[in-house]
């Protein structure tokens, strides 16, 4: 049986160190709000996917959090920016045996237990997976080898970053996943209703 590895990346829940430029907009409070449904919404659909599972911690590892450790190893995230952080959790993955790596992170309020399955799926037919976002990044990375390149010379959080990454994967086989909403700002945010109505948020205010 093929061994197949989710990443999680999370930001640890500290009031006006999550979700900056959102709050820039609605407040550090509301923001943490936010990022505490996002992280919940992740942990949520993520538990019962039949793969191993870690969860990167920016800061420190918590005990007694939404990631319950009966489904998530927990570690913690690298140095660096975030393409070098992704880098070292990839080298950690199949350096521990894994064929199959997928990393996500905790914005995707859109996104399904399904999304990640069809991903370890493809993963059968395709060197790479990914999960493309509006703003012009991507959501979801699937590698069943590790192209450590794709992690090199990116201006994260720019527009450019997924066009860049195909671009370094040309020569190699990939699948696009559907595209999705990335909460990272206001206007990102007032696009999710659902999301809104649950948390009790006016998009009228904003």
């Amino acid at each position: 049986m093929k061994k197949e590895l989710l990443i999680i990346f999370v930001k640890n829940p500290i009031i006006g160190h999550v979700k900056t430029r959102l709050a820039a907009k609605i407040g550090d409070k509301l923001a943490l709000k936010v990022y505490k449904e996002l992280t919940k919404h992740t942990a949520l659909i993520t538990k019962k996917i039949k793969a191993h599972k870690n969860v990167y911690y920016s800061k420190e590892i918590l005990k007694n959090d939404i990631w319950n450790e009966t489904h998530f190893q927990k570690r913690i995230q690298s140095d660096g920016d975030l393409g070098q952080r992704m880098k070292t959790a990839f080298n950690d993955g199949f350096n521990d045996g894994y064929n199959k790596v997928i990393i996500i992170g905790s914005d995707i309020y859109s996104l399904e237990k399904s999304d990640i399955e069809k991903a370890f799926h493809q993963l059968n037919f395709h060197d790479a997976v990914i999960g493309p976002a509006t703003d012009g990044g991507y959501y979801l990375l699937g590698l069943r080898s590790n192209f450590s390149s794709i992690f090199d010379g990116k201006e994260w959080s720019s527009k450019n970053v997924l066009y860049e990454t195909l671009i370094d994967l040309k020569s190699k086989s990939f699948y696009l996943l559907d595209y999705k909403n990335d909460i990272d700002n206001c206007d990102d945010l007032l696009k999710e209703k659902k999301l809104l109505k649950k948390l009790k948020i006016n998009a009228e205010n904003y």
